[in-house]
């Protein structure tokens, strides 16, 4: 019996040690960071990890292939906003990329959707689907619309 007992949890531990989280599969995932203490993100700020990032500065913009992008409203106390958004990006080498603006003066969030990539490096030229979450984080109370790449893609209330 106590053979057996200790087989069963090393088959556990085999299994827990191989398995993983699901990550992004382009990055490495972080967290948001706030700007006030009503937790709205900061624009460039964000540890997201399809934020922009300082080494994007050397690397080229580039489209992307958008199908569907929805609204996510956490049901939390505020609720906690994101976006599932699904598209193709132009090759297999192109990372997502997503900045976050604070809301305007109309409560009026834009987020702007893009890829990067290297041109020096060689890429089959392929599309690459994905599907990604943006975190945009929590909001004061108000009504808010949501942007995305120009499009209006859904509004809330805080």
């Amino acid at each position: 019996m106590k053979r057996s007992l200790t087989r069963i949890c090393l088959l556990i531990l085999t299994i827990a040690a191989c398995t993983s989280p699901p990550l992004n599969s382009l990055e490495n995932p972080t967290t948001i960071t706030s700007a006030t203490p009503s937790i709205v993100p900061i624009p460039g700020k964000s540890t997201m990890t399809n934020a922009p990032q300082a080494k994007d500065v050397n690397l080229a913009h580039g489209n992307i292939f958008l199908k569907e992008v929805g609204l996510l409203i956490h049901e939390s106390m505020p609720p906690q906003i994101a976006l599932d958004i699904t598209g193709d990006l132009p090759t297999p080498c192109n990372l997502f990329r997503a900045k976050i603006s604070l809301p305007d003066f109309e409560n009026k969030i834009v987020v702007d959707v893009y890829t990067i990539t290297d041109h020096n490096m060689m890429c089959i030229q392929v599309l690459e689907p994905f599907h990604e979450n943006v975190e945009l984080g929590t909001f004061p109370t108000g009504h808010y619309s949501v942007w995305v790449n120009g499009d209006l893609v859904g509004e809330f209330n805080s």
